[in-house]
């Protein structure tokens, strides 16, 4: 059973079709790749999902259960978490704070527990504490701890809003254009992190990236979308030397 299945799901904003039968199968521990020019839909698919919206037609299932008309944080609990296309962090919350809130939805002790210092409660946020810290240690964040994240370079954010999705322990990791803004280094750093991170873990990444580099190098299979159509499907080598493809990245990126 795949890990998320995605059946001919199609969506309308208005009169305007901006998802034309897409179709999407996952499995366990696989990275897999979605590309296409700008304004080709594919954030929208990232958010059809993850239930920012809900698709005019088709079927979701994850881990077998379908999602559809679930809310985010629904979603969300059952394993799904993703970092966004523009970065959504809370201002005037250090980087520390913003790991451990995304921890709250895994805290059980209750409401007893969070009126008194219960073993339970100490017992789980001393848990959330340790989880947080690994976290900031293997995204190389640990010595901004503190720092109010609004205050931080970019590439920064960028590593603190993906130790928050982990916070989460997902199964399924969508990244929503993660190196967007980054320099050359900063890159490379993120390609690592992306590798450390799928190696420990062992969850299975979506990547939506502009930067075709990235995709061509991290991911195992990679769909193309052109004004809300897969236009071609395949691996790396088939996709750089898909003539659709080429066709539709013409004047914005050497496909190769």
């Amino acid at each position: 059973m795949p890990l998320l299945e995605v059946k001919h799901m199609t969506h309308f904003f208005g009169g305007l079709r901006a998802v034309h039968d897409f179709n999407l199968s996952i499995e366990k521990g696989e990275i897999r790749g979605l590309i296409g020019p700008n304004g080709a839909g594919k954030t929208t698919i990232f958010n059809l999902i993850t239930g920012v919206y809900t698709p005019t037609e088709g079927e979701i299932l994850f881990q077998g259960q379908p999602i559809v008309g679930l809310q985010p944080h629904e979603i969300a609990s059952r394993g799904l978490s993703r970092t966004f296309q523009n970065l959504r962090l809370w201002r005037h919350m250090s980087v520390v704070e913003h790991i451990k809130m995304a921890r709250y939805s895994k805290l059980t002790y209750g409401l007893v527990g969070a009126f008194f210092d219960t073993p339970e409660r100490r017992r789980q946020e001393e848990e959330s504490d340790e989880i947080a810290h690994r976290l900031m240690k293997e995204l190389g964040i640990s010595h901004l701890a503190d720092q109010i994240v609004t205050n931080l370079p970019y590439g920064a954010q960028r590593r603190v809003e993906m130790a928050r999705a982990l916070a989460t322990e997902p199964d399924l990791l969508f990244l929503d254009e993660p190196t967007a803004g980054m320099n050359p280094e900063e890159l490379v750093e993120m390609m690592d992190i992306f590798r450390q991170v799928h190696e420990e873990f062992g969850m299975a990444i979506f990547l939506i990236e502009h930067r075709l580099r990235v995709v061509m190098e991290l991911c195992e299979r990679i769909q193309t979308l052109v004004f809300g159509e897969v236009i071609a499907e395949g691996t790396p080598d088939e996709i750089q030397n898909n003539p659709k493809v080429i066709e539709a990245y013409l004047g914005e990126e050497d496909i190769h």
